[in-house]
C-alpha cells in the first residue's frame, strides 16, 4: 500500500461522511437518534456498507486506528479533524478486541479508556468478527449506530471479538476523565 493510495483511500472515507454529517449537523444525540440511524442508516444501508467497507480496509492497511492505546487490541486514531468540510464534526477510528480477554470481566468483554462525550457522539459499530459487539447506552450493537448522549460518559467495551466504531464527534469535543470510584 503506497501513501497516495492510502490517502486516496482516507479521502474517499471523508466524502462519503460528509452527505451524512450534513444530514445529522443540527441533531442531538440520544435515544431516539440512536432509533432514527438504525432505521436508516443500518447495517443494511448503502451508507453503512460503504463506510463499513472503507473503514476496515483502512485498518487492514494500517492507516485507520493505527495508534496503540492497549497495544494491537485497543486502538484508535482521528482521521479528520473538526473543519468545514465535515461540518464541524471529528472522525476518528478506534478498534478494539475482546479475544483473549485479559481484564477477567463478564462475558470475556474487553473495557477501554474512560471518557465523556460533551456534546454527545454519533457511532457507527462495524463487527470484524461476525457476531461481536460494541456496549452502547441502549445495550450491545453488533452492528449499526449507538448514539450517547451529550454529557455521557462511559467505558467503551466490546465482546465476541473484534469491532470498529467510527465516530462523529461535534467540534470534536472528548473528555478522558478520570474514571468514577467503582
Amino acid at each position: 500500500m503506497t501513501t497516495a493510495t492510502a490517502n486516496q483511500d482516507l479521502e474517499a472515507l471523508i466524502d462519503h461522511c460528509v452527505p451524512f454529517l450534513e444530514e445529522v449537523k443540527d441533531m442531538t444525540t440520544s435515544t431516539e437518534v440512536e432509533r432514527w440511524l438504525n432505521r436508516k442508516y443500518g447495517p443494511g444501508s448503502e451508507l453503512y456498507q460503504t463506510l463499513a467497507r472503507l473503514v476496515k480496509k483502512g485498518v487492514q492497511d494500517g492507516w485507520a486506528a493505527n495508534v496503540e492505546i492497549d497495544g494491537p487490541v485497543y486502538r484508535r486514531s482521528r482521521l479528520a479533524e473538526p473543519s468545514q468540510r465535515t461540518r464541524f464534526f471529528s472522525i476518528t477510528a478506534v478498534y478494539m478486541d475482546s479475544t483473549g480477554n485479559r481484564l477477567g470481566l463478564p462475558d470475556d468483554r474487553y473495557r477501554g479508556q474512560y471518557h465523556g462525550h460533551p456534546y454527545g457522539e454519533f457511532n457507527m459499530v462495524v463487527p470484524v468478527t461476525p457476531g461481536a459487539a460494541l456496549n452502547g447506552p441502549n445495550g450491545w450493537c453488533e452492528g449499526g449506530w449507538t448514539a450517547p448522549a451529550p454529557g455521557s460518559q462511559h467505558y467503551p467495551e466490546a465482546k465476541g471479538g473484534a469491532v470498529i466504531a467510527l465516530f462523529f464527534l461535534p467540534s470534536g469535543r472528548i473528555s478522558y476523565n478520570a474514571a468514577p470510584q467503582e
